[in-house]
């Protein structure tokens, strides 16, 4: 991934980070530290709609367990942490 100071945009402006994105995403590095990443709309998008779907597949998976009695209950938090625990063993 392509990087570029806050400085050199606070000193080019815009411009600045238009160039480097034609190679795909820019970190903006402030203070010394990666800091922010700028990138073009349509892989935002895209992005955000593959987190969703995700989301979507996880929830209906967890509606599927629940619906088919696939869940385990705990009397307490505590019996929960001790079978965590088991497995981990």
């Amino acid at each position: 991934m392509k990087t570029i100071t806050a400085q050199e945009i606070k000193r080019r402006g815009i411009s600045a980070v238009d160039e480097k994105l034609k190679n795909g995403p820019v970190h903006i590095i402030k203070n010394n530290k990666l800091k922010y990443v700028v990138m073009d709309e349509k892989i935002y998008s895209e992005l955000i709609a593959e987190q969703e779907a995700s989301y979507t597949a996880r929830l209906k998976q967890a509606m599927e367990e629940v619906n088919n009695a696939d869940v385990i209950s705990f009397e307490s938090t505590e019996d929960l942490l001790n079978a965590i625990d088991s497995v981990d063993e």
